[in-house]
């Protein structure tokens, strides 16, 4: 009988699903000292923040199969030393996804209505009923900023508030917008048409303070906005002035670039709804992540593939020697496919050459999915929960093998946007490379920041770019072209030491000649 201990006072549900299977010993509260000298009798241990699973702890735990965090964040637990020893490690993303969503509908409410500041003046003994005029969601229009599971959560609430619901994200489908009953809709169409904004983006370089001032310039005077999602997502400065002059109406945050916030200016002000990270804080979240941490490792333990899983491998120690040589190759080739197509993908055909033919190549398409998903989602994507999450996204995966005799791989990626093709394969020394992209054959390796420039095969091109990046401080490392298509037009493949400034992008998109510049950057997706 597999032995569990569940620390930190995780929730009773969790033990009531694991003691009808399992021995469980419950610890509210232990020390380094005491987690030392016992972790090495269990098989699996359940834990909430306060416990930290190190790799010291790690030394001393002989028998442990899976770690499981009641929860989303694992900073007190040391993946990577975990994943040396071959212990699984779960987490809960699901379990407060209700709480998130309900809080973030709570926040619009109380800031439409501006509930905080008449609970506060009743409180304080005054009956003042014209100073808190609201007004109703009904017939107002809410701009969606990420459609996600919390953000179709907070669409379909609005819905039953007869809200009119606009929606901006770049992988969104059609077919899925459609579905969930909301209008598909570029990012400054929100802006402009939408009433409420709330945001449910991953933070990203792209989404780092997308709120400031220059976004609140396109936006409709007197919106309001409401961020449960992730603080850096607001320059809280930009929005502090947008709210002190009348451009934003008011505003509902639970999140901080900063947290504690502190004494920041935004605290003064009355339009505003503040609270303190309390999107998962209900007595029901603790109590589903409690429960769904249980079940995932009930499924470990029993040697069953876990959604949830931030590092399994499922696949034999034979197999896995045999494979993992392609593992940043086929990582990589999902990758690039993905910012190429740079739209809701549909379908990904990989197709394998004949040289695979006695591998299962099964965790190899996994591990291109996980390439794939990782330059879209916020969530972290492994081989084992990539399917998952890209059947939950509406994409397909096709896998073939052909005839053809080397050693080539291809990804295609259907977008409603058109097809893209990226083909690669191994060196004598086992280092990746890519063979081709679309209709160009061309030779370069996935790594570090790539530009790829399609562009007329005219004299100066390469010298014209050359300037560009030279005069921007950025050094090319190695550079490849193509050769010439039926059409009279080459790629270019560029390796270089940084990712360039937004005004030395536009200047290179703005050359005479060049068909669109992707900026790449491998120097993360190719690590084992």
């Amino acid at each position: 009988m597999n032995k569990i201990l569940v620390l930190d006072g995780v929730s009773d549900l969790a033990t009531k699903i694991l003691e009808k299977d399992c021995k469980v010993s419950e610890y509210p509260k232990i020390s380094e000292e005491e987690l030392l000298k016992i972790i090495g009798d269990y098989d699996a241990v359940i834990l909430r923040s306060a416990t930290k699973i190190t790799e010291k702890v790690l030394e001393h735990a002989h028998r442990l199969k899976v770690i499981g965090r009641a929860g989303v964040g694992v900073d007190n637990i040391d993946i990577k030393a975990a994943t040396k020893k071959g212990i699984i490690v779960v987490n809960a993303p699901n379990g407060n996804t209700n709480a998130a969503t309900e809080h973030t509908f709570a926040l619009m409410l109380s800031l439409a209505r501006m509930i905080p500041n008449a609970h506060a003046s009743v409180v304080n003994g005054i009956w003042d009923r014209k100073s808190f005029l609201g007004l109703e969601l009904k017939d107002k229009t809410l701009g969606v900023l990420g459609l996600g599971r919390i953000g179709a959560g907070v669409a379909s609430r609005a819905q039953a508030f007869g809200m009119k619901v606009i929606a901006y994200d770049p992988y969104l489908s059609n077919e899925r917008a459609i579905h969930l009953q909301v209008k598909k809709c570029e990012l400054n169409e929100v802006y402009a048409e939408a009433d409420f904004i709330t945001l449910h983006l991953p933070l990203t370089d792209e989404t780092k303070e997308m709120i400031n001032k220059n976004s609140i310039a396109k936006m409709k005077k007197g919106v309001r906005i409401i961020n449960a999602a992730r603080g850096e997502c607001i320059n809280l400065d930009d929005l502090t002035n947008a709210l002190k002059n009348g451009d934003i109406a008011g505003a509902a945050l639970d999140v901080f670039a900063n947290e504690p916030l502190g004494n920041h200016e935004i605290t003064t002000l009355k339009n505003v709804v503040l609270t303190p990270h309390l999107g998962a804080s209900t007595i029901e979240a603790q109590e589903g992540v409690a429960v769904d941490v249980a079940i995932a490792i009930k499924e470990a333990l029993n040697g069953q593939m876990v959604a949830s899983a931030l590092n399994a491998v499922p696949v034999s120690p034979e197999m896995l020697n045999k494979i993992k040589p392609y593992f940043n190759l086929v990582k990589a080739l999902g990758f690039i496919a993905c910012e190429v197509s740079n739209s809701a993908i549909k379908q990904v055909f990989i197709e394998y050459s004949n040289a695979f033919k006695e591998l299962d190549t099964r965790a190899l398409s996994q591990v291109m999915l996980c390439g794939l998903l990782n330059s879209i989602l916020q969530e972290k994507v492994n081989m084992v929960n990539a399917p998952i999450l890209a059947q939950n996204r509406g994409i397909s995966l096709i896998e073939q093998k052909s005839d053809e005799v080397n050693n080539q791989i291809k990804v295609k990626i259907v977008s409603e946007l058109g097809e893209h093709e990226i083909r690669g394969a191994l060196m004598s020394d086992k280092s990746a490379y890519v063979s081709g992209i679309d209709e160009y054959d061309i030779k370069f390796e996935p790594s570090g920041v790539l530009l790829l420039v399609p562009h007329d095969n005219v004299p100066g091109m390469i010298g014209q770019i050359g300037t560009i990046l030279g005069e921007a401080g950025i050094n090319i490392l190695s550079m490849q072209v193509s050769k010439t298509n039926t059409s009279g037009e080459n790629i270019m493949a560029i390796s270089i030491n940084k990712k360039p400034l937004k005004t030395d992008y536009k200047k290179l998109c703005e050359l005479a000649g060049v068909h669109g510049v992707k900026i790449i950057d491998c120097s993360e997706i190719c690590d084992d």
